[in-house]
């Protein structure tokens, strides 16, 4: 594991330390202008094996580190590249694959917000209008009880477009699909196939 400026920070002491685990660069930018907005100081944490290919992964993590450095905010990086234990959990759930992947990335945010003393944690996957936010819920808030903290759950969807707009302003690496292998095949093989069907 490697560490940017580990929080929680103590600078203000109105605000409420939080841990938020962040899949990438441009879903972050609305959830950390809301959280600020709602008074939490906000600490980045990114843990996501569920990315395929491995450059793909150094990408978004890369971009995220710029983004940190650029907007000054604390970021904690676990750059684990666990494909295997992914992979096991996924393969043949078909459909349930998702659960199988919030699952792994929220408890171990949830682990880390525990270990680091953050009394809750949230997740940047809350911005995406195409998760699961009902499946996200139920999963982080028994990963938070697991672990003893508390598991912040918030419609950050509203603010997806303006996140994004903000992301493509700033010069951000936006990736074009979820980050798993699966993803990745919906999003180029499915299409090509339905053009060559068309």
């Amino acid at each position: 594991m490697t560490d940017g400026r580990a929080g929680p920070r103590t600078g203000n002491a109105a605000a409420t330390p939080i841990l938020l685990h962040t899949c990438c660069a441009p879903c972050a930018v609305y959830c950390l202008d809301r959280l600020e907005a709602e008074g939490f100081e906000t600490t980045s944490f990114f843990y996501n094996p569920n990315i395929h290919p491995y450059k793909e992964f150094e990408r978004r993590l890369d971009t995220l580190r710029s983004y940190s450095s650029m907007r000054g905010f604390d970021l904690i990086v676990d750059d684990t590249y666990d494909l295997d234990q992914f992979l096991r959990k996924v393969v043949g759930t078909g459909s349930g694959r998702c659960a199988e992947c919030y699952d792994m990335r929220l408890r171990r945010a949830a682990r880390e917000a525990s270990e680091r003393g953050f009394g809750g944690f949230t997740t940047t996957l809350l911005v995406s209008p195409y998760q699961n936010h009902d499946l996200i819920a139920q999963v982080g808030q028994k990963a938070a009880a697991d672990h003893d903290v508390e598991f912040v759950y918030i419609d950050f969807r509203p603010g997806f477009r303006e996140g994004q707009s903000k992301a493509r302003e700033l010069g951000l690496y936006r990736q074009p699909y979820c980050g798993c292998v699966y993803s990745e095949m919906e999003r180029y093989y499915r299409g090509k196939h339905r053009e060559v069907q068309e």
